[in-house]
């Protein structure tokens, strides 16, 4: 049997639940991307996972980066500091997806809504997209001494703000919750353009995930490693 199938599969760090299952497959686990769930799974057995990608969804700070727009991460901002993603596994994904943008991550523990917000740590950090997700996995990645990757695809573009009712429609495991949202909205109908304009940029961003992950195929891409 080829060694390469042998090896422990990949962490996938997700945040919300249809990113879960487009990245689950052979050799892929995917799991919230929360610094908790993720220490969790890696505290027993490190040697047991092959390496953590964090892959879904990101909001743009670049303003140059359109719904649906892939990002490649040369590394992430994180508290503790710029973490870089593994070189060869960052090689390998360009070679699968030649059109991706690669660029810098910035990591947050809560939602960016405002465009105003997102302008601001674009011109004070440089990161060209942000998420909730990749800086915990990448954190967890260089204390267990895996290689990290990261794989985004925009959804909402810099320019534009996230209206606070979204937030209600998203459960605590990232699925969706249509009742509280309703319930958001009819407390404040004005965000409903807003909400429109989302589900718009939320299809676009969804139909490009799913491109991303057919080309990434079993193993997301990680070059093989021999120990």
């Amino acid at each position: 049997m080829d060694a390469a199938r042998k090896r422990p599969p990949v962490l996938v760090a997700c945040g919300l639940a249809f990113e879960a299952a487009l990245a689950a497959g052979p050799d892929v686990v995917p799991v919230p991307g929360s610094r908790k769930r993720i220490d969790a799974l890696l505290r027993d057995d490190a040697a047991g996972w092959s390496g953590i990608l964090s892959f879904g969804c990101a909001g743009a700070l670049d303003p140059g980066l359109a719904p649906g727009s892939c990002v490649l991460a040369s590394g992430v901002h994180t508290p503790d500091g710029f973490l870089c993603a593994d070189a060869g596994w960052l090689r390998a994904l360009r070679r699968r997806l030649p059109d991706a943008v690669v660029g810098e991550l910035a990591g947050s523990d809560t939602p960016l809504l405002k465009a105003a917000d997102k302008a601001a740590l674009w011109r004070a950090g440089g990161a060209c997209a942000v998420d909730m997700e990749s800086h915990a996995a990448a954190l967890a990645a260089r204390r267990h001494n895996l290689p990290f990757a990261a794989c985004r695809v925009v959804l909402d573009p810099a320019w534009r703000s996230v209206p606070p009712c979204a937030l209600a429609g998203v459960n605590a495991d990232g699925g969706t919750a249509l009742l509280p949202l309703l319930r958001a909205l009819a407390a404040a109908p004005g965000q409903l353009g807003a909400l429109c304009l989302l589900a718009g940029d939320a299809w676009r961003a969804r139909r490009a995930l799913v491109r991303v992950r057919a080309r990434l195929g079993p193993g997301l891409a990680l070059p093989p490693r021999f120990t």
